[in-house]
């Protein structure tokens, strides 16, 4: 599903134009990431938790020339999958666990 299917499907649930769904889900999105980018985290219940997560330094190798080389450290953006989400995508396992 890519954004304009999911504009689509908003704008059917919530009974609101394909216009507003986009303006919302926009809204929605540059909330999150610049609350990521900030260093905030953010909790959707059920749904999951938006946050940035440090990246250590490390070195890699050049795939075609073999050479080592230093990634540096880094910040990178992480999703964590809240219960609900988890029990809608893999029911039975969820059902396991209880």
């Amino acid at each position: 599903m890519n954004k304009s299917e999911l504009v689509e499907v908003a704008a059917q649930e919530a009974g609101i134009t394909k216009a507003a769904a986009d303006k919302a889900l926009s809204a929605i999105v540059n909330a999150v990431v610049g609350a990521v980018a900030k260093g905030d985290s953010v909790t959707l219940v059920g749904f999951g938790t938006f946050k940035s997560s440090p990246r250590a330094a490390r070195t890699g190798k050049n795939p075609k020339t073999g050479a080592t080389l230093k990634i540096p450290a880094t910040v990178v953006p992480k999703f964590t999958a809240g219960s609900a989400f988890k029990a809608a995508v893999a029911p039975k396992k969820a059902a396991k666990k209880k």
